[in-house]
């Protein structure tokens, strides 16, 4: 419909990738951008099987696609793997928990969103499992989702993403004031927020610049563009749409926020269909 209209769709969450649409531009992570890093740091940290569980669609099966030839490149193996309805309850997610503690994966590799996050984090803490053992890790998980779950379910679970709250910077100590102040002192900021944030300033500089709305004017405009995001600097890379963003890992801690254990010394380039990066985890400057 974006297309058909010539709209431009400001599109800020992450996705599965291997899409580019010239009426969209990306804000949100790709694959590259978030997956390649935690694969590898969940085999480097914790052992190469992995138990996939994710809501039954598109986003889940092909971000288990990508982990899953991730994993084989490099020596790792899928143990399990299981989906469960969107809009699953808690009682779905009993059988997948005892089915994780029977096969004894390393990692437990979630794709599971909306309010059956809080389900399946709530089900495996009731049954014992060890986060600092066998972690859960995701991509999806964020502050706002630790908040509903609770911070003690919530802690030592893994989350690969390019903003965390607690992000180190001038430009994100203001943009998390000015947060709090507008939405309560008790309401995390987390990436979808700050990609929203972002981009609506890019929105707007390309605006003011051109003073049209007329797509085709506007897009040129976008491209290329920068900001100093509160997440670091991030530019719309013109070969995609796609935005070159920060990759970071982050472990969730008590006070359900989460602790950075590995960052990028720069912004990733945009490779929404991992041309340049094949299957190798070992690519790319992360520290």
């Amino acid at each position: 419909m974006v297309e058909r209209l010539n709209g431009l769709l400001w599109y800020p969450t992450l996705y599965e990738g291997f899409e580019a649409s010239p009426n969209v531009i990306y804000t949100g992570a790709s694959p590259n951008q978030n997956s390649l890093a935690l694969c590898r740091y969940l085999m480097d940290t914790f052992g190469t099987r992995f138990y996939f569980v994710g809501s039954d669609y598109i986003y889940p099966r092909e971000s288990n696609r990508v982990m899953r030839e991730l994993l084989k490149s490099n020596g790792g193996s899928v143990v399990g793997e299981r989906y469960v309805n969107v809009y699953a309850r808690w009682q779905d997610f009993v059988p997948i928990i005892q089915d994780i503690k029977r096969v004894r994966p390393d990692v437990i590799f979630s794709t599971v969103v909306g309010e059956g996050t809080v389900f399946l984090y709530q089900a495996y803490a009731n049954v014992g499992l060890d986060p600092k053992q066998v972690p859960i890790a995701s991509l999806t998980t964020t502050e706002a989702e630790i908040a509903a779950m609770g911070f003690d379910v919530g802690e030592g679970h893994v989350t690969a993403a390019s903003y965390f709250q607690g992000v180190e910077g001038s430009a994100n100590s203001a943009f998390v004031q000015r947060f709090k102040k507008r939405f309560g002192a008790d309401i995390s900021t987390n990436m979808c927020a700050e990609a929203s944030y972002f981009q609506l300033h890019l929105f707007a500089k390309a605006l003011e610049q051109v003073n049209s709305l007329d797509t085709e004017v506007l897009r040129s405009m976008v491209f290329g563009t920068s900001f100093d995001a509160p997440q670091g600097a991030v530019t719309v890379n013109p070969m995609s749409g796609h935005t070159d963003l920060w990759t970071r890992i982050g472990r969730a801690n008590r006070q359900g926020q989460f602790d950075v254990v590995s960052q990028s010394k720069e912004p990733v380039h945009a490779d929404p269909f991992l041309i340049g990066y094949g299957r190798a985890t070992q690519t790319g400057s992360v520290q």
